[in-house]
C-alpha cells in the first residue's frame, strides 16, 4: 500500500495546474422514481447557473484538514478494497467536488506513525482536546491555502492554534465545522471553555449541521459568524421505493455515535415475535441484553452493508437529545436506497426532513417507536413517504455535491463577498421542511 504523500498532486506542488485538469470524475447515471424532476440534480444558485464557475474571480485553494485516518491516500485505498461502509465518495465527504465551482482542492493526509509518535500524538490529543499533532504533520498545506475546511473541532481548534503560533503573513480563512462541540460544552473545565472560545474567535466562520446547534452557537457565540451547512451525501442514484410487508418486520438500525439510544430501540423489539432487528454498530452498550430476534451484523465490505437496505423494511433510529443532527447520515441513506424511516424527533432533523417524509416519535418512548414500526410496515403510503423524502433530498441540495458547492459559495463570500450567502439557502432549506410538515397538518 503506497500512502506517501509525495505521489499525489497538490496546489502547493503544482501551482499552475488547471482546476479542468483536476475535475473529479462525472457522476453516474441517474436513476429515481418518476416522481422526481431530472432537471433538478444540479441544483445550483443562479448567480452560478449564470456565470461558469471557473470564471468567478480566482481559483481558491482549498485545503480539506480531516481527522486522523481519513487522509486521502489511505482513504482511496480503502475505497477501492470497498471497505468505506455507506453511500460515501472516493475522497471523503466528497468535498473534491467543489473543483467544479472553481476551487483547487487538497485533503489531509496520515502521516506514518511508529508506536511513539501514535502515543505522543494522541496523548497531545487527549490534553489539548484537539489534534494539535495532525495538524502541525499538514501544516504546509494548510499555510498554502486561501481558506481550509475542517470535519469537526477536533481538526480547527488544532488549525486556529497552528496559526496562532506560526502567525502566518497569509493566514487561511477556517470554516469551522462544529459536530459534538456544543453538546459537551458544559462539561468542559473553565480553561478549555476559555482556551476554545479563545480559538473560535479566530475563525471566519462556524458552521453546523443541525437548526438546533445554530442556536446554541449564536448563543455561545454572539459576536462570531455562524451558519447551519445542511449535510448530504453520495446520492448518485436513488432506489426506487418498493412494497416491502415481510413478517416479521424487518427493521435495520446502524449508527455508532454517541447519541443513539440504544436502550429505547432493543427496548421496543426484544423478544417481539411481529419484528427482527439487525444492528450495525461499532460501538454498543456490552450490557445490553437483545433478546432472540435483535442481532449485531458486521458487514464485511460496503456491498454487504448496502444489501442490508435490500433486506429492511424500515429503517429505524432512536436517538438521545443532541444538537448535531444525529442520524443524519442514515436516515439518507436510508432515503436514497428506498427504505421508509421511523426516528426519535431530536437533534434538529426537521431542518431536514419533515414528518411528511419519515416518521418521528417522542424521545425514549419504547412504546411510540413500535407502534411506527408496526404502523409505517403495513401502510402502503409510506411508498409515497419515501418518494416526498427523495424529492426533499434533491429540492434542497441533500447530496455531497451539493454539500461541496455550498462550501465554494461560501469560501468565495469569505474572500471577495460576491456570491449568494450559504447563510440565506441553510434558512430556505430549514423553512421549507418547516413549511411543508404546516401545510400538510
Amino acid at each position: 500500500m503506497n500512502l506517501d504523500p509525495a505521489n499525489r498532486r497538490s496546489f502547493r506542488s503544482s501551482p499552475d495546474v488547471d482546476a479542468q485538469d483536476r475535475k473529479p470524475r462525472p457522476a453516474a447515471p441517474y436513476e429515481r422514481c418518476p416522481l422526481i424532476d431530472r432537471s433538478l440534480i444540479v441544483h445550483m444558485s443562479p448567480e452560478l447557473e449564470q456565470t461558469p464557475s471557473r470564471d468567478l474571480h480566482n481559483t481558491i485553494r482549498v485545503f480539506v484538514q480531516l481527522a486522523h485516518g481519513f487522509g486521502a491516500a489511505r482513504w482511496g485505498w480503502k475505497w477501492k478494497r470497498d471497505e468505506i461502509i455507506g453511500l460515501n465518495e472516493r475522497l471523503p465527504y466528497g468535498f473534491f467536488w467543489a473543483e467544479e465551482h472553481g476551487c483547487l482542492v487538497e485533503y489531509s493526509e496520515d502521516r506514518p506513525e511508529h508506536a511513539f509518535a501514535a502515543v505522543f500524538r494522541l496523548g497531545v490529543r487527549l490534553m489539548l482536546g484537539f489534534d494539535l499533532v495532525h495538524a502541525w504533520n499538514n501544516r504546509a498545506g494548510i499555510l498554502a491555502a486561501q481558506v481550509v475546511w475542517t470535519g469537526t473541532e477536533s481538526q480547527y481548534l488544532a488549525v486556529l492554534l497552528l496559526l496562532r503560533c506560526l502567525r502566518p503573513r497569509d493566514r487561511p480563512r477556517v470554516v469551522a465545522q462544529t459536530v459534538w462541540l456544543f453538546d459537551s460544552w458544559s462539561q468542559l473545565s473553565r480553561l478549555k471553555r476559555w482556551l476554545y472560545a479563545t480559538l473560535i474567535a479566530d475563525a471566519a466562520v462556524l458552521t453546523v449541521h443541525s437548526p438546533e446547534g445554530l442556536r446554541v452557537a449564536q448563543r455561545l457565540f454572539p459576536r462570531q459568524r455562524s451558519t447551519f451547512m445542511p449535510y448530504g451525501i453520495a446520492a448518485d442514484r436513488m432506489a426506487l421505493p418498493r412494497r416491502r410487508a415481510h413478517r416479521p418486520i424487518r427493521v435495520l438500525s446502524a449508527g455508532s455515535d454517541r447519541h443513539r439510544d440504544w436502550v429505547t430501540l432493543v427496548t421496543a423489539l426484544r423478544n417481539w415475535p411481529e419484528a427482527e432487528l439487525r444492528i450495525v454498530a461499532r460501538q454498543f452498550p456490552s450490557g445490553l441484553p437483545l433478546g432472540a430476534n435483535i442481532s449485531l451484523i458486521h458487514p464485511k465490505s460496503n456491498e454487504d452493508y448496502i444489501a442490508l437496505y435490500s433486506w429492511a423494511d424500515v429503517v429505524a433510529l432512536a436517538l438521545h437529545p443532541n444538537l448535531h443532527g444525529s442520524g443524519i447520515t442514515i436516515i439518507e441513506e436510508a432515503t436514497v436506497l428506498g427504505v421508509p424511516v421511523v426516528a426519535t424527533d431530536a437533534g434538529g432533523l426537521r431542518g431536514y426532513f419533515s414528518e411528511e417524509e419519515i416518521t418521528y416519535v417522542d424521545v425514549a418512548d419504547a412504546d411510540s417507536m413500535r407502534r411506527a414500526i408496526l404502523g409505517i410496515a403495513h401502510d402502503e403510503a409510506n411508498l409515497q413517504m419515501v418518494e416526498r423524502a427523495q424529492q426533499r433530498m434533491i429540492d434542497s441540495g441533500l447530496t455531497s455535491h451539493q454539500f461541496a458547492r455550498r462550501h465554494a459559495e461560501l469560501s468565495r463570500h469569505l474572500l471577495y463577498g460576491s456570491c449568494v450567502s450559504a447563510d440565506k439557502e441553510a434558512r430556505q432549506l430549514e423553512h421549507g421542511a418547516r413549511g411543508q410538515a404546516v401545510a400538510g397538518e
